[in-house]
């Protein structure tokens, strides 16, 4: 009987170093806390927020460089303030058109 189910496995994995073995390898790769899928996932994972990173950083370096130029002059400063903030002076009305959604 016992010939019968050896006949089966291959011969590495009749020796108990070898089967000891496969049992370490299939727990690291399918049943630990970081297992392989869980790895691959979360490599996919860094790979998306570097990539947020790297655009945020594109977007706070032309930040600054608007605000450096608005700060530097004044009439900049001034029709920023209007278009954005549709701030005005004293003597003036403002009207805000939308376009119409069809």
């Amino acid at each position: 009987m016992k010939e019968k189910i050896l006949r089966f496995v291959p011969r590495r994995l009749r020796n108990r170093y070898g089967a000891g073995l496969l049992a370490l390898l299939l727990w690291i790769c399918l049943f630990a806390d970081y297992d392989l899928i869980t790895m691959l996932k979360l490599r996919h994972q860094l790979g998306r927020m570097q990539d947020q990173r790297d655009m945020y950083a594109a977007q706070i370096a032309s930040t600054r460089a608007q605000l450096h130029e608005i700060s530097s002059d004044q009439a900049l400063l001034e029709k920023f303030a209007r278009e954005q903030y549709l701030m005005k002076r004293d003597n003036e009305d403002i009207f805000v058109l939308v376009p119409e959604k069809k």
